[in-house]
């Protein structure tokens, strides 16, 4: 009867084994199929663009056809109409069937990475660590041989995956892609995550822990003394209830992370990352017993892991703040603020970490250990690095994540930007449309335009190609580009003096009067918004929905062509300023051609 048990175990870690490898390969496939659909950035090889009439033509079309749509001629206007209405969209579809969709097959391997540094993070935390050892003993125990207790351990690990992959699943049910991406620039969400993280850093600091009810974990722990494999299921099952004091911070973190990507199976690959990292040291100390000790000593450390994970939390909060500040135009998240606040918290993790400062639950810190005086170097430098950007300094490294230049109010710094020069030419649209509402993300000493038509006025008048810069307020490779390629004195002088530069931030929040909203032809949705109606411009034209993403246009609003009469790709974030040049130096070409 003992080894028609040990059998059908067997055959049962093997089933487990077998369904969670389709998994993983369809599963990843179908995120890589999605991912190329809705991703950040874009490869543009063989990219082919066909003409077509602009967004202006076919609301003009259409506001034609309903004017007339009341008299018998108006009918054959409104047919015409319809007809025009017809051939742009199949016009839209040769486009869109030429250029390729954005492609940017590292999204997921981002995430599951992500997933992966937040498990082993996780496993150092008080809740987990001391559980390494009595879990291990416990399986090579109660197994009663060698071979038994590693198959038990391998069905754990398991186990734990299997929970939590399917905790990401069903954040993935629950919100479709869709409604992930919109999360990602909806004020509601990222105030509530804004909170969400604070209250998960002041539980990290000590001030509580959040815990879910013991009921529940009493309820899986007498399910765990069942034995056989529901038995170490459930024994998963009350491993992950009991953790997720610790764990929860980190889930909802790399959760949020996720759906601010904005691809369906984000949170499960996610999860998938989190619970592999956390179910590896289970499997391995049961493979190799004697490592274990090896093992550090439990003791006042993992409370400091805990502790310096909150200083973490508060950290990337704001950055959740700044994302709403920008879209709803609040105007009062400045980067001089932002920084003050990171400056102040790394003060205060470097103080902690050398020992004058302790909360309730740490231990006392007798001396310094090698760890915390090289992590103490690493937070002071970091400190001191940020400080002068409160005078305006760049911070190119980190520029990507604070808030625009723009919004400093006291800027020293003498950027290519800073300081306007001669502009050869200037059109007769003196206040550019939108200008007062984008003055936070404007690039000092470039004279930008907002609006589409507007800008193809401009560029006849002065007899310049276009750059349209598909930009966003939460675009974190936008700002990079910004700071790191813009800042570049050629490439400045280009933009400045070569280019009539169109930023249009598809993020806008700002409500469109209700004689420019429309339905979109491209997704069938209702553009009630500033934003939304340059998302819908960029995904109907050019198949993409990324930022930054860079167009070159004719002033009649063509995408320009080199010598050989092929459509010049639009470029995605490049950080490389040679290979940026090239690009606006073959718009400069093709125009004059």
């Amino acid at each position: 009867m003992r080894a028609i048990n040990k059998g059908r175990s067997l055959r049962i870690a093997m089933i487990f084994t077998l369904a969670l490898t389709i998994f993983l390969t369809g599963g990843l496939n179908k995120a890589k199929a999605f991912q190329t659909k809705a991703a950040d950035t874009v490869s543009s090889a063989d990219v082919q663009f066909t003409s077509i009439p602009t967004t202006a033509d076919s609301i003009a079309a259409r506001k034609k056809a309903q004017a007339a749509s009341t008299t018998q001629s108006a009918v054959k206007n409104a047919q015409a109409a319809t007809d025009q209405a017809a051939a742009i969209t199949k016009q839209q579809s040769a486009a869109t069937a030429s250029i390729k969709g954005p492609e940017k097959p590292k999204t997921l391997w981002e995430i599951f990475i992500a997933g992966l540094l937040g498990g082993f993070t996780a496993v150092l935390l008080p809740c987990i660590y001391p559980l390494l050892p009595l879990t291990v003993s416990f399986f090579t125990k109660k197994s009663g041989s060698r071979a038994k207790g590693i198959m038990q351990s391998i069905i754990y690990g398991l186990s734990i995956i299997i929970i939590y992959v399917s905790l990401g699943m069903l954040i993935s049910i629950i919100f479709g892609s869709d409604a992930l991406n919109a999360l990602a620039t909806n004020g509601i969400f990222n105030i509530f995550f804004f909170l969400l993280l604070v209250v998960f850093g002041i539980s990290f600091l000590g001030a509580f822990e959040i815990t879910l009810p013991s009921s529940l974990a009493n309820k899986l722990d007498e399910n765990a003394d069942k034995g056989g494999l529901t038995g170490i299921f459930f024994m998963a099952s009350t491993l992950v209830v009991v953790s997720f004091s610790c764990t929860g911070p980190i889930i909802g973190t790399l959760l949020v992370d996720a759906a601010s990507k904005g691809d369906r199976l984000g949170p499960a690959v996610g999860m998938l990352g989190f619970s592999l990292a956390l179910a590896l040291p289970f499997t391995l100390f049961a493979l190799f017993p004697s490592m274990l000790k090896s093992l550090p000593k439990s003791g006042g450390w993992l409370n400091s892991v805990k502790v310096i994970l909150g200083f973490l939390e508060l950290a990337f909060a704001l950055k959740f703040l700044s994302n709403v500040d920008l879209a709803y135009h609040w105007n009062w998240f400045d980067r001089e603020i932002f920084l003050s606040l990171w400056i102040a918290i790394g003060l205060l993790m470097g103080l902690y970490l050398i020992g004058k400062i302790k909360f309730a639950h740490d231990s006392d810190v007798p001396y310094l250990s090698i760890p915390r005086t090289f992590l103490s170097i690493i937070v002071f430098a970091f400190v001191i690095y940020m400080i002068p950007g409160l005078w305006g300094a760049p911070l190119k490294s980190i520029s990507a994540f604070l808030p625009p230049i723009a919004t400093q109010d006291f800027d020293l710094s003498q950027t290519p930007g800073s300081v306007p020069s001669a502009v050869s030419g200037s059109s007769s649209i003196k206040n550019h449309k939108y200008a007062e509402i984008y003055t936070r993300i404007k690039t000092r000493g470039l004279d930008a335009f907002y609006d589409y038509d507007e800008a193809l006025k401009a560029s006849k008048e002065l007899h310049k190609p276009i750059i349209i810069d598909f930009t966003g307020f939460n675009c974190v490779n936008c700002r990079k580009m910004e700071a790191n390629v813009w800042s570049d004195k050629q490439v400045f002088d280009r933009l400045q003096n070569d280019y009539v530069l169109l930023q249009l931030v598809v993020d806008d929040k700002t409500e469109l009067a209700l004689s420019e909203r429309f339905v979109s032809q491209y997704s069938g949705k209702n553009i009630t918004s500033l934003g939304g109606k340059w998302s819908d411009l960029e995904a109907a034209r050019f198949n993409s929905n990324s930022q930054p993403y860079y167009v070159l246009l004719d002033s009649n609003g063509n995408v320009l062509t080199d010598k050989s009469g092929n459509p010049i790709p639009p470029s995605p974030a490049d950080y490389d300023v040679a290979s940026y040049l090239k690009f606006l130096d073959s718009g400069i070409a093709a125009y004059k051609k």
